[in-house]
């Protein structure tokens, strides 16, 4: 080690103290898009339309609609099955839209568990 210790590059101190700044920022409009995504309901179909369900950014199960000729007391098991399908792909379509998000804040970049 040279005398006097390690200097490092000239300026480094700025660049660290910028790429800090842009982490914050980043993080901020991360949590700001989660709250957004988290109040969303996210709806989809199943069955031709006979279930609807609603779920939020928190995979919270807000809305259920089922169209009474979907109920047929001797078929339980298919509107049991649209039922869950709806649900499941309404869940989707909140994780698909929060890895959108997170792409276009990180630019595409992998950030593992930084944030």
């Amino acid at each position: 080690m040279a005398k006097g210790g390690f200097r490092g590059m000239p300026g480094g101190g700025m660049n660290q103290m910028a790429m800090m700044k842009q982490a914050q920022k980043m993080q901020q409009e991360m949590l700001r898009m989660q709250e957004e995504l988290e109040n969303k309901v996210f709806t989809a179909t199943s069955g031709g339309g006979m279930v609807t369900a609603g779920v939020t950014g928190k995979h919270e199960l807000q809305t259920l609609e089922i169209n009474p000729e979907a109920v047929d007391p001797d078929d339980v098991e298919m509107l049991q099955d649209m039922i869950i399908a709806a649900v499941n792909e309404a869940m989707r379509a909140a994780d698909a839209e929060s890895a959108n998000n997170m792409a276009k804040l990180t630019g595409g970049m992998n950030l593992g568990g930084l944030f």
